[in-house]
């Protein structure tokens, strides 16, 4: 046998949702898109900037701009390991003119 039991009755392994739902998610995606989008995309934008400048306060120095006194920074370092290695990486790259406008 092919793993079914003799008195199943064969189904598909994926339930196909009705129509109905379909539409009704396509114009739940269609309403995000035109309500929801652009202010989700700057909030992330806002996020990203403000923890960019969170770490160039804190571990500045690895950078050598000391704002803070390494005390502070090393008290704050178990909260900021995670990010250190993209951060640096997104300080330390050339940026042009398409950057800026992007």
């Amino acid at each position: 046998m092919t793993g079914k039991q003799a008195g199943e009755p064969h189904r598909d392994d994926k339930e196909r949702p009705s129509s109905g739902s379909g539409l009704l998610q396509a114009v739940r995606e269609f309403i995000y898109g035109m309500a929801a989008h652009d202010m989700t995309r700057y909030a992330l934008k806002t996020r990203s900037s403000m923890e960019h400048l969170f770490i160039l306060i804190t571990m500045g120095d690895m950078l050598g701009v000391p704002i803070l006194p390494p005390y502070y920074s090393m008290r704050l370092l178990p909260y900021v390991v995670p990010q250190v290695a993209t951060w640096k990486r997104r300080m330390l790259r050339e940026k042009d003119l398409m950057d800026a406008i992007f």
